[in-house]
C-alpha cells in the first residue's frame, strides 16, 4: 500500500471526496465489473452484452451501461438506422481500469475453489448468551 487511509467520518466531506470509495461504489455493484470485462475484447450491442452475461435483466444493464458511461469507462454509439443501432465500448479510462483488474480476475480464477471450500467449511461462531 502506498499511504495509509486517514479516519473517515460518515457523512464527512472527506467520506464524498475519497477517491476509493467513489471509484469502488462504481465498480463494486454486482454488474460494472462483468460489463467491463465482457466489453474488454471488442465492442458490442446491448443484445450482444445481455446475452453474453446471462442473468442480467435488461433494465440493469441499461442502468448499469449508463453509469459506467457517464463515469467514462464505457463510450456508447447511437447510428441512424431503423431500429437504431446502439454499440458499447470501452474507453481509454474504462481499458486503464481493466489492466489494474486483470491480476484481481486471476486471482479469484485461481483461488475460486479454495474459496467456495471455505465458505462450505465456516461454522459461524455461537451466538452471545445474555449475561
Amino acid at each position: 500500500m502506498s499511504q495509509p487511509f486517514p479516519p473517515v467520518t460518515r457523512g464527512s466531506d472527506l467520506a464524498r471526496k475519497c477517491p476509493v470509495r467513489d471509484v469502488l461504489d462504481r465498480i463494486g455493484d454486482r454488474w460494472s465489473l462483468l460489463v467491463l470485462l465482457v466489453l474488454a475484447p471488442k465492442t458490442l450491442r446491448f443484445t450482444e452484452l445481455k446475452r453474453a452475461i446471462g442473468d442480467i435483466s435488461q433494465r440493469m444493464l441499461s442502468q448499469t451501461l449508463r453509469a459506467l458511461e457517464k463515469d467514462g469507462y464505457v463510450s456508447r454509439a447511437v447510428y441512424p438506422t431503423v431500429p437504431p443501432k446502439v454499440e458499447y465500448c470501452l474507453t481509454d479510462l474504462g481499458r486503464s481500469l481493466l489492466e489494474k483488474i486483470d491480476p484481481l480476475v486471476e486471482w479469484a480464477n485461481a483461488h475460486h475453489d479454495l474459496v467456495r471450500q471455505a465458505r462450505e467449511a465456516y461454522v459461524p461462531p455461537p451466538l452471545a448468551t445474555p449475561l
